[in-house]
């Protein structure tokens, strides 16, 4: 597994891709940096971390008629990989908040972005950004945030984390797609508790989370019974 070490980059994830489109590199090549100055979470959200305090990785992953319809899976894999690894080292209360960010409680632990090179219908290869809050314990103004010192009241060495998500990656990818999904709505954050929700007019609602579709939708079921299903941007899970 070939490691690419950057001192900083505007973002490990537009690093790598440029340097996938240039050259031909491994599978499951990864791109790390102490300082990410333009990182980038879900819908153009900003991720900001301290030099050489977080894990903050890129992951090419080469596919073979990989269609494009099933790319939620990629979330899924990630997630779970992620996911174990923090189970193993004894981190408190995990779950998998939609679509792919990492809680610990109600504080977020792990953000995920995952981008796709395509070829006609299908992903010709995915960059999988991984953005692990680990020895940072000092958030400012942000709230419900949290990492894995301020949770296990210990300094962490990041590369060792490297090697161990490649590794629940690799497995997840060799699992069949209803497994899969099985697994990550088996530790999905708040699955079946009354929650609150705004959409995008802004107007709140109370639901039940009862999955996700396999277009990555997110199934919620209101108080009159009838479901409902909303994308990313259709929808804001409130707690």
């Amino acid at each position: 597994m070939l490691i690419i070490k950057l001192d900083a980059t505007d973002s490990t994830n537009t690093y790598l891709k440029k340097l996938a489109l240039s050259q031909i590199l491994d599978d499951y090549t990864v791109v790390s940096t102490d300082l990410q100055f333009n990182g980038r979470g879900q819908m153009g959200t900003e991720w900001v971390s301290d030099r050489g305090k977080n894990l903050t990785i890129s992951i090419l992953k080469k596919l073979n008629d990989f269609h494009i319809q099933d790319q939620f899976n990629l979330n899924c894999m990630v997630s779970l990989a992620v996911y174990d690894v923090l189970h193993e080292l004894g981190v408190p209360n995990l779950s998998v908040k939609w679509p792919n960010d990492i809680l610990s409680g109600t504080n977020k632990l792990c953000g995920i972005l995952v981008e796709n090179i395509l070829k006609g219908k299908f992903i010709q290869m995915a960059i999988l950004g991984i953005g692990l809050n680990v020895n940072q314990i000092d958030f400012k103004a942000i709230e419900k945030v949290s990492s894995l010192k301020l949770l296990l009241g210990k300094n962490l060495e990041l590369d060792i984390l490297i090697k161990p998500i490649v590794k629940q990656l690799k497995h997840y990818f060799e699992l069949p797609p209803l497994e899969l999904r099985e697994n990550y709505l088996k530790v999905l954050f708040r699955k079946d508790k009354p929650s609150t929700f705004k959409n995008a007019e802004n107007v709140n609602f109370v639901g039940l989370i009862k999955g996700v579709d396999i277009a990555g939708k997110l199934i919620v079921q209101l108080e009159d019974s009838t479901i409902r299903k909303f994308a990313l941007k259709e929808v804001k899970l409130l707690y």
